[in-house]
């Protein structure tokens, strides 16, 4: 009998304890499309960072940072330095990575995607015409969609409070009809026992 309740014990602190994690799990599937640069590849919910390698550069979403070296050293900057003002972010191949500090691993990084060089076989989010991006603020059909997300909002609360006045009517309704059913149903009872 003991160990029956144990493992029942343990089951349960475990199902308790599983619950948060289950539920992280799930928050962290969408977590961060609507911070992801215009110029990121389409398909991906969640990006810590892009390794961009036609020019050995990282970009750290979360902070909207470029990570690159200068003389050895790793610099982070809102900006690509001047020796890159004329690569096309939209354009070159980007390969996300979603670890920490990839920097620090560059030379294995360099080698296992040297051959996503010069390679433009990805959709910008700016280009893509799937809902979810929309709302990503620098997404071009970002305003039409906080216009529509309003419009739906407007009219949900309309029926809601439509559906809200019909239930309270039909439960009005309701009301009367049970006082009469009861009412009827006393004075038959009443009427028999006389």
């Amino acid at each position: 009998m003991r160990k029956i309740y144990y493992i029942t014990l343990i089951a349960g602190i475990l199902f308790v304890l599983a619950a948060p994690l289950k539920a992280q799990i799930h928050f962290n599937l969408n977590v961060n499309i609507s911070s992801q640069p215009i110029w990121g590849p389409v398909g991906y919910n969640d990006v810590q960072y892009y390794y961009l390698p036609d020019i050995d550069t990282y970009y750290y979403v979360p902070q909207h940072e470029f990570i690159f070296q200068v003389n050895g050293r790793w610099i982070t900057s809102s900006s690509l330095p001047p020796r890159y003002r004329n690569y096309n972010l939209y354009n070159g191949h980007k390969v996300v990575i979603n670890e920490a500090k990839p920097y620090l691993h560059d030379q294995n990084y360099k080698v296992k995607y040297s051959s996503y060089k010069n390679r433009h076989d990805q959709q910008p989010i700016r280009d893509s015409r799937d809902s979810k991006y929309f709302v990503n603020k620098n997404h071009p059909e970002h305003n039409n969609w906080v216009k529509q997300q309003k419009h739906s909002n407007v009219q949900g609360n309309k029926q809601a409070i439509g559906n809200k006045k019909n239930n309270g009517n039909k439960q009005n309704q309701n009301n009367k009809q049970d006082k009469h059913g009861n009412q009827g149903k006393q004075n038959q009872h009443g009427n028999h026992k006389k």
